[in-house]
């Protein structure tokens, strides 16, 4: 049962309103998005579940679950990403935030990354022009306000590149997007890499703000309030790759570490900020220790924002990412202060 996965694809194309869908159906929307996005393996889910999935998709079992098909990620040398939320290559990514906290800002990072790693990034410019879309579009090779524009520059690179396509909410909302995608089978392009954002930062609190997703992107506002950037979650952002299949074991179990570190560390914050450090055995006190120092390495100076921090953005490679979140997990960065790991790249030499 490990192997084994939703076919998000295929729910998205044949289901494009799931969260109505699933609702109407006596399905609660969370865990049909839990399912998309692995929180709920498939080995635990409700035969019933499945067999409504099923029936909503218009499709077998069999066709709902893929079994060991090995779902690739893109690297993007953002640390937080790449470890706790690889975005899937082929897939559908969603950026969930409330307004000002960070998620054009990281689309506009992704597309400046995505793009120097020889990407074609296409942007598909909303109609309203909220602020912070004008500079994710300045990122992007291409930018377009209409799906057959979008369409004919999707087509213009397959083949040739690989095709990310960022789009606003809206499309998903109006069923444009549904519609550019089967346009894109009808013509033999399977494999687009899709970002979705939420430009007017609306569905925040909606359970399926874009449906189904492979990749799910949750941005926290209490980490702004201490400067933590990129102020992605790191217990609610996930993706369908963290399935055993879909993941080197190294990567998995360091994910499941850190995930793990960084839930229980959210646990005891409180306790301490309320000084009441002795009340905790100090086993914990060596995981909360642990936990801050993981939270300050998953910080990162972003390219795009290099104008507002006067710091050099920093790319950082899985491999390095692996090794220092291991390094901090067993205790081997315990002697750096918490400040030295902050905003920075890979950990800091000895030396």
């Amino acid at each position: 049962m490990d192997e084994l996965h939703l076919n998000v694809a295929l729910l998205r194309s044949r289901v494009p309103n799931l969260t109505v869908a699933a609702w109407s159906a006596g399905l609660r929307p969370a865990t049909v998005s839990n399912l998309c996005t692995g929180k709920i393996p498939i080995g635990r889910a409700e035969v019933r579940t499945l067999a409504m999935l099923a029936s909503l998709a218009g499709c077998t079992l069999d066709e709902l679950i893929i079994r060991g098909s090995q779902l690739g990620m893109i690297e993007t040398g953002i640390k937080v990403l790449d470890l706790l939320a690889p975005i899937v290559r082929g897939g559908y990514t969603g950026i969930v935030a409330r307004p000002g906290i960070g998620q054009l800002v990281m689309l506009s990072e992704l597309l400046h990354r995505l793009r120097r790693s020889n990407y074609a990034t296409l942007f598909w410019k909303p109609a309203v022009n909220d602020q912070g879309v004008e500079e994710a579009a300045q990122e992007a090779e291409s930018t377009s306000g209409t799906m057959d524009r979008i369409f004919e520059q999707i087509k213009a690179y397959a083949g040739e590149r690989e095709v990310i396509v960022a789009a606003d909410r809206s499309v998903v909302l109006t069923g444009e997007l549904f519609s550019l995608t089967e346009k894109c089978k009808r013509n033999g392009i399977h494999s687009i890499t899709t970002i979705l954002v939420d430009t007017r930062g609306e569905a925040a609190y909606e359970e399926l703000p874009y449906g189904p997703l492979d990749t799910y992107i949750k941005f926290d506002p209490e980490l702004i309030t201490r400067n933590i950037y990129p102020a992605v979650d790191p217990v609610l952002s996930t993706s369908v790759i963290m399935e055993d299949a879909q993941l080197e074991s190294l990567h998995l179990t360091l994910q499941q570490r850190a995930r793990m570190l960084l839930r229980r560390y959210r646990e005891i914050r409180p306790l301490v900020l309320a000084r009441k450090p002795a009340n905790l055995p100090e086993a914990e006190m060596n995981l909360y220790h642990r936990g801050e120092r993981l939270e300050a390495y998953l910080t990162q100076p972003f390219y795009t924002a290099e104008p507002y921090t006067q710091q050099p953005g920093v790319t950082v490679t899985l491999q390095e990412t692996l090794a220092d979140v291991r390094t901090i997990l067993d205790g081997g960065a315990d002697h750096f202060s918490v400040e030295q790991l902050y905003f920075t790249g890979k950990l800091p030499s000895d030396k």
